[in-house]
C-alpha cells in the first residue's frame, strides 16, 4: 500500500493464528508481553522466525540457534534490504487490505461507470466537500472511457447539515442523477431535504462513516482501489497528477 492501512479493525479481520501450545519458551514470553503470534517462518539465513502483531503493527522475531533467546526486529541483507518487511507485508498488511476491500465493494453506494472498466474505485465523499467535487470532475472522462468505475459512499463530515443532504441524495428515486446534478453544478443544484430520514438511509450513512473510520481516513475524499498486485491503495484528499495517473492505471 502507498499508505499502510493497519487499524485495529483490519487486524481483527485476520483469523489465522499460530498454534501457541507448541511455541518455544522465548516466543511464548513475547506472547505474554502482548505480541499476538501469527505464524512461524524460515528466515533467509535458515534461522527460525516468528511473525506477530503488536499495537496494530506487524513484528518479526528470530529464535537464536540455542532456542533459548529471541531477537525482535528487522533483518537486513548486505545491500541494506529489509528482509522482514516482505513477510510482514505479504502475511499481514496485504490480506488485511484485501479483506477490507471486500467490505468496500460490498457496501451500497452511488455507482458511476461500466462494469467493464479496468479499475474499480471506491470514494468516501461529503456533499459539501470541494475536493470531492474536483475529484468527481477529474474522474468523469476516465469513467466515460471505461478506464475506471466509481462507487461513492456518502458521509456527513464537512458541515452540520452534510448528513441531511447525504440522506436526501440517497433517499431520492435516482441517487446517481441527484449526485450528478449536485456535483456538475458545483453544489448549486441541491436536493430537497426530507422531513424524516428513512431508517435504511440513516443506517447506510452511519455504516459508511464507521467504515471510513476503520480505514483510518480523516478527511474526504478518501479514495481506495486495488492495484494490479491486489494491494489496497489509499489516497486522502484530491489526488495529485501522479496519484491520478496511478489510479487510472490501477497501479
Amino acid at each position: 500500500m502507498k499508505k499502510r492501512l493497519l487499524t485495529a479493525t483490519l487486524l481483527a479481520s485476520l483469523s489465522a493464528h499460530a498454534d501457541t501450545a507448541s511455541l518455544p519458551d522465548p516466543i511464548r514470553q513475547m506472547e505474554k508481553q502482548g505480541i499476538e503470534i501469527v505464524k512461524p517462518f524460515t528466515a533467509p539465513d535458515g534461522s527460525q522466525g516468528w511473525l506477530g502483531k503488536y499495537q496494530e503493527t506487524g513484528v518479526t522475531m528470530y529464535l537464536t540457534p540455542d532456542k533459548k533467546h529471541v531477537i525482535s526486529g528487522y533483518m537486513y541483507d548486505a545491500q541494506g534490504n529489509n528482509l522482514s518487511e516482505k513477510i510482514i507485508n505479504d502475511e499481514i498488511y496485504l490480506p488485511a487490505g484485501r479483506q477490507m476491500w471486500q467490505q468496500l465493494v460490498s457496501a451500497p453506494g452511488i455507482k458511476e461507470g461500466s462494469d467493464d472498466a479496468a479499475c474499480k474505485v471506491v470514494v468516501f465523499a461529503d456533499p459539501f466537500c470541494p475536493y470531492c467535487n474536483k475529484f468527481w470532475e477529474q474522474a468523469q472522462p476516465y469513467i466515460k472511457e471505461k478506464k475506471i468505475v466509481t462507487t461513492t459512499l456518502l458521509v456527513g463530515v464537512i458541515r452540520p447539515d452534510s448528513g441531511q443532504y447525504a440522506a436526501a441524495i440517497l433517499a431520492a428515486d435516482d441517487p446517481r442523477q441527484v449526485w450528478h446534478d449536485l456535483e456538475s453544478s458545483k453544489g448549486k443544484v441541491k436536493p430537497a431535504l426530507n422531513d424524516k430520514t428513512p431508517r435504511a438511509v440513516f443506517t447506510q450513512i452511519q455504516r459508511n462513516q464507521q467504515l471510513m473510520e476503520a480505514l483510518g481516513a480523516n478527511g474526504t475524499p478518501a479514495i481506495y482501489y486495488l492495484n494490479k498486485d491486489r494491494a489496497l491503495q489509499q489516497i486522502i484528499g484530491l489526488p495529485n497528477p501522479e496519484q491520478m495517473k496511478n489510479l487510472v492505471a490501477c497501479q
